[in-house]
């Protein structure tokens, strides 16, 4: 059953495009990605300085706690008007942040359940607020909860642009104004995130700068809740600058990469909500939803993806490092078994075989046989007959390698007071990542031992 959606939603796909190119309407379509890429702009900007403060979860507070702002200026100034409104938000908003630390300051109570504690009874008052008062406020609680982006562009307001509708206009205003607010105090906003003690010392108030982002975070949530609703909210504040963090350290890609990943994912969550569907039989599901569902892909594709953090990457560089090691213990064989050689006076003209490599190292053939192609292509060792040498520049190589393995042993054995048994598998790991600055001083502290442990002699370094 499975595979043959799977292959039907293949060989479907092409159409779907079609009909999306073909039925696409600016009027409708263009106006729910501009007010959902909006929204998701202004949410993850923010969200960029809430996750470098480790603050994400205090914006999910936020977005929860300023719905009894919402209710309660409706019901105390007995009008809708946006401003009103908007300032019952942020002073709701504001309420949440020091509510939540005064909990955690004079209850002694952990901070992550402090924001819970506050952001789950304030939400409920508001809820309780909306669904007592409805016939005044008419306010849909599924709509705060879930958005009705779909919707929400049918009321039109006439601007010097031309008709426009009103929660684009309202998204555009929030956008600009946390825009403007991160360029114009940009340097305070790095100072204050990244050392707010210093930021202190230099007149630059962190907490001022807190109780700030906390009022914007409000008044992005209240303009955000008609179109996308609490948990698309929440999404945009977090999912965006996370991502963003997983492709780069600096502070201005970061703002960069999360305004391009709102747009991306606002485009393609709408595309998702109206086309994926009809592969599977469907009606068209929320734009919102499905925007808030291709936020969660991006991550994952970040997540594994990413050059440096990335799942893949990591995976990369562990074979990278594995590889490095296996040829690193072929060289110390190599040393150790021409040591065996010298002692009993061998002429033979193999050193080891690689069969014997092989079980000495514990590794199967093949992998074996890939790590001495290396070697060989580094000039470190030469093969004939399956008989495996070191060149000049692999015995200097193998040579330090031994050397950082004794001096350890020494190190452990004199220092640590392990035993001769135990000292060898510490050495082992340490051998790999010993320099010769390292070396130098191993060898001052073992007192220039000429042996290690078990009576084997350090050789000099190459």
């Amino acid at each position: 059953m499975i595979p043959s959606r799977i292959a039907l939603v293949v060989t479907e796909f092409p159409n779907v495009l079609a009909s999306l190119a073909m039925f696409w309407d600016w009027n409708i379509d263009g106006w729910i990605v501009v007010a959902g890429a909006l929204a998701a702009i202004a949410s993850s900007l923010l969200g960029c300085l809430l996750m470098l403060r480790r603050m994400s979860l205090i914006g999910d507070a936020i977005s929860h706690s300023v719905l009894p702002g919402i209710a309660a200026a409706i019901l105390i100034f007995q009008t809708k008007s946006n401003s009103w409104v908007f300032f019952a938000a942020a002073l709701a908003g504001l309420f949440a942040v020091w509510l939540s630390s005064a909990i955690k300051k004079w209850g002694g109570v952990e901070e992550s359940a402090a924001i819970g504690i506050v952001f789950t009874s304030l939400f409920s008052i508001g809820l309780v607020m909306v669904f007592r008062s409805d016939s005044f406020l008419d306010l849909d609680p599924a709509c705060i909860l879930f958005g009705s982006l779909e919707t929400s562009i049918l009321a039109i307001s006439k601007t010097w642009l031309g008709p426009i509708p009103e929660v684009v206009v309202s998204l555009a205003m929030v956008c600009a104004l946390n825009c403007l607010a991160i360029i114009a105090l940009f340097k305070e906003w790095r100072i204050t995130t990244f050392d707010p003690e210093f930021a202190n010392t230099q007149g630059i108030s962190d907490s001022i700068f807190h109780y700030l982002l906390a009022a914007l975070v409000s008044v992005t949530c209240i303009a955000a809740f008609e179109a996308v609703g609490t948990v698309l909210v929440i999404a945009m504040l977090i999912v965006p600058a996370a991502t963003a963090y997983l492709l780069s350290r600096n502070l201005q890609v970061i703002l960069v990469l999360a305004v391009v990943i709102s747009v991306l994912f606002a485009l393609f969550g709408h595309l998702s909500a109206i086309g994926l569907p009809k592969l599977f039989g469907l009606k068209s599901v929320s734009s919102s939803a499905m925007m808030a569902v291709m936020g969660g892909l991006f991550l994952s594709l970040a997540i594994l993806f990413s050059p440096q953090q990335g799942l893949f990457a990591q995976w990369l560089r562990t074979r990278k490092i594995s590889a490095q090691i296996l040829q690193d213990d072929l060289l110390a064989l190599l040393y150790r078994a021409a040591e065996r050689n010298k002692a009993e006076s061998s002429t033979a003209p193999c050193t080891m075989l690689v069969s014997d490599m092989s079980v000495l190292a514990e590794k199967p053939l093949p992998m074996l046989r890939k790590a001495i192609r290396h070697l060989e292509k580094n000039a470190l060792i030469t093969t004939s007959q399956d008989c495996c040498q070191l060149t000049d520049a692999g015995n200097k190589a193998a040579q330090n390698l031994v050397r950082s393995h004794r001096l350890w042993e020494k190190f452990l054995a004199n220092e640590m007071k392990l035993a001769e048994n135990k000292v060898h598998p510490h050495a082992e790991k340490w051998e790999h990542v010993t320099s010769p600055n390292m070396r130098t001083e191993l060898d001052a502290l073992t007192g220039n031992a000429s042996r290690d442990p078990h009576g084997r002699e350090i050789p000099p370094e190459s």
